[in-house]
């Protein structure tokens, strides 16, 4: 049997090594590829693998929905 556990990921360009990273917000796990396709699909397997084991972690992120949203940080001109 298989649950599905929504979480909110980022994917950002690779400026210095190239292509994608995708970083889960909830839990310190990111992965990379080539394209955002791609690393995607690696931050799902490695998430996968994260949560095997640990009912705990998968249990407590279930039960506290995780808001996301943007801010505007001010700069010096």
């Amino acid at each position: 049997m298989h649950r599905t556990l929504h979480l909110a990921v980022t994917v950002t360009p690779d400026h210095e090594a190239g292509g994608y990273v995708a970083r889960a917000v909830d839990v310190e796990v990111a992965s990379q590829g080539e394209t955002e396709e791609e690393a995607l699909y690696a931050l799902t397997e490695a998430l996968e693998l994260y949560f095997e084991d640990d009912e705990d972690a998968v249990r407590q992120l279930a039960e506290t929905p995780t808001r996301v949203t943007e801010i505007d940080v001010r700069l010096p001109a």
